[in-house]
């Protein structure tokens, strides 16, 4: 399944049932009067969070979503069944916008949470509601009010304690493999990530936390960039930033350059990013050429009151310590 984390929905409740018009016919029973019945209310809209799904690609399938309209009314004073709900579901951390102005509506960020996002429409009366003294024999009923409409968009923001954020090929998918049940596709050219990735990392007495690794993260990410601004709105619901740095990434990258890159890549797509506790992590030191540059690099951060830890995705190396730190930021 493609993880989908946007999609625009042309959303209506259903219309009300009409009101019936209609008159009791029985022998012996002369002037029997109406007995047309109400129509019925049509059904909501309702979206709900499931902790199940984790992407909006069923949506993307069925752009156009309507809810039930509710049944006419009928003679006999029978009156129209009401319209079925129709709940679409959608995962934790869904925003639902107003297309058409660009206000947040929703913002799911409870398991379960459920809200009727349109009205469907009242049943109309049937002439048997407008029978009077001076009119015993009304010959008009009313029509069913329209369902509520709006055409939306559903952004999805992940739901993560902590991301990870660093250049392309740097090691991030070998990290949250390493500290986690996640398992992305992992190789050695740039962009194998093409979707975020949860993993839940578990740690000391049973607790856990849940790390995300964000993907698409260069230089001039904000304007669409590579993978672009898609997915740097995952990392706004993060109470931790890992900044996963690489010193031999390319012959001519300086992993102070690229902290600082992305660093002004978040500023600019979300001035509160950068007030996020961060955590620079340093990654290949089982190398001998990382474990060289880590005197040259640590005075930096230093000055920043950053801390700095250097780890191996691949061997495991010094990933507890960081393990502690994260879990001592989040708690």
């Amino acid at each position: 399944m493609s993880f989908i984390d946007e999609v625009k929905l042309f959303a209506s409740a259903g219309d009300g049932g009409s009101g019936c018009v209609a008159f009791r016919r029985e022998k012996f029973i002369p002037l029997g009067g109406p007995n047309g019945g109400d129509g019925g209310k049509g059904g909501d809209l309702i979206l709900q969070v499931s902790p199940q799904v984790s992407t909006l690609h069923d949506l993307r399938l069925h752009p156009h979503q309507r809810a039930q309209r509710g049944k006419n009314g009928m003679g006999s004073d029978r009156h129209g069944a009401g319209g079925e709900d129709l709940v679409l579901i959608v995962p934790l951390g869904t925003i639902v916008k107003n297309m058409e102005t660009d206000e947040i509506i929703a913002d799911m960020t409870e398991p379960e949470q459920r809200i009727i996002l349109l009205k469907g429409g009242r049943g109309g009366q049937g002439n048997a509601r407008f029978m009077t003294s001076t009119n015993k024999a009304p010959k008009f009923a009313q029509p069913g009010e329209p369902g509520e409409e709006m055409t939306i968009r559903l952004e999805l923001k992940l739901m993560a304690d902590v991301g990870l954020l660093g250049f392309p090929s740097v090691g991030k998918s070998s990290f949250i493999t390493k500290v986690s049940a996640a398992r992305p596709k992992i190789a050695d050219y740039p962009f194998t990530t093409l979707k975020p990735h949860l993993g839940v990392v578990e740690y000391k007495n049973y607790r856990t936390f849940v790390m995300a690794d964000i993907p698409g993260i260069i230089e001039g990410a904000h304007e669409g960039a590579g993978l672009g601004h898609r997915f740097l709105r995952h990392v706004e619901r993060t109470r931790i930033l890992l900044h996963l740095l690489d010193p031999c990434r390319t012959h001519d990258s300086n992993p102070l350059d690229d902290y600082e890159t992305l660093n002004r890549e978040l500023a600019l797509f979300n001035p509160e990013l950068s007030d996020k506790p961060q955590i620079i992590v340093i990654n290949k030191i089982d190398l001998p050429d990382v474990q060289a540059l880590i005197p040259e690099i640590t005075p930096y951060f230093d000055k920043l009151g950053l801390k700095v830890f250097p780890i191996s995705a691949a061997t495991g190396e010094g990933i507890p310590p960081l393990l502690d730190e994260i879990a001592k930021t989040i708690w």
